[in-house]
């Protein structure tokens, strides 16, 4: 079990959390590590606190450029990177001390896997177990069930061009792991509490309106309209869905047994014409 692993973590403005993070990724129990620092062009104390680790550990390496966002920073770090499976970090996240190690060794363990993760917990201004959906394809295309911090090989994310630059205003975790997953490969969650995600008052996902919300939305139908009609079904078969749902609920609601039944179940448990269960 040799297998390098390069943890990238972006930094724009949140460098007051950035040595916790920092710190989390040196006290690993796995030693075959690298951690790339992009400073994106952030106008805060990115700089110092980075070349600090970087005299302090070689293990750590520091990479400045242009702000561009997210996206433009992770695949910046990863470029460079040496290691053969990848970690991202945002700088005011977390993982815990053998999240590397137990990662590492479900990778040696099946070549099968594309992508590890783990159980996480919230801390900051909301603590407690971050209760995940189970994973599966279905699932994932109905929601985000990976956090940023899954770890996967560096020729998956060259195969697939990267993290989307398009996904300007978010959610590029979630675009990431249908653009790693949607044609074949196995997905493992660790049984251990690796990752720990800061809540904060304000936040690049709590400023996600539905302007922008429907931007990204129609964004990833589009690009991997593929994925989603082969777990929704086209477009025309929704909408025949959709019809078939109405009139059975115009035809329900037309029945006085139906309504009476409903109001009863709701408010006091049972029905008029055969008991509630």
């Amino acid at each position: 079990m040799n297998k390098k692993v390069s943890v990238i973590v972006p930094c724009y403005n949140q460098a007051q959390f950035l040595d916790e993070a920092l710190i989390s990724v040196w006290e690993q129990t796995y030693s075959n590590w690298e951690c790339i620092i992009i400073n994106d062009g952030s106008p805060d104390d990115t700089e110092d606190i980075a070349l600090n680790w970087c005299n302090k550990d070689t293990r750590f390496i520091y990479l400045k450029k242009e702000n561009g966002g997210l996206c433009s920073a992770r695949n910046a770090g990863i470029d460079i990177a040496d290691g053969e499976l990848i970690l991202p970090l945002d700088a005011d996240d977390k993982i815990g001390k053998k999240y590397l190690e137990l990662a590492t060794k479900a990778f040696d363990a099946d070549n099968s896997l594309k992508v590890v993760y783990c159980k996480a917990e919230k801390f900051g201004d909301e603590v407690g177990l971050w209760d995940l959906p189970q994973f599966s394809l279905f699932n994932l295309s109905r929601n985000n069930l990976i956090f940023p911090s899954g770890m996967y090989r560096k020729t998956d994310w060259k195969m697939i061009g990267g993290y989307d630059s398009k996904m300007i205003y978010g959610w590029e975790d979630w675009e990431i792991w249908i653009a790693l997953l949607k044609n074949g490969g196995k997905v493992k969650q660790l049984n251990e509490i690796g990752f720990y995600y800061r809540i904060k008052s304000v936040s690049m996902l709590k400023q996600i309106d539905k302007e922008k919300g429907d931007y990204l939305l129609n964004y990833l139908s589009v690009k991997h309209a593929d994925f989603f009609v082969k777990h929704y079904g086209s477009f025309k078969t929704m909408e025949h869905q959709l019809l078939a749902l109405k009139r059975e609920n115009e035809t329900n609601l037309k029945s006085e047994k139906f309504v009476i039944d409903v109001f009863c179940k709701r408010f006091f448990g049972f029905t008029i014409f055969g008991k509630y269960k």
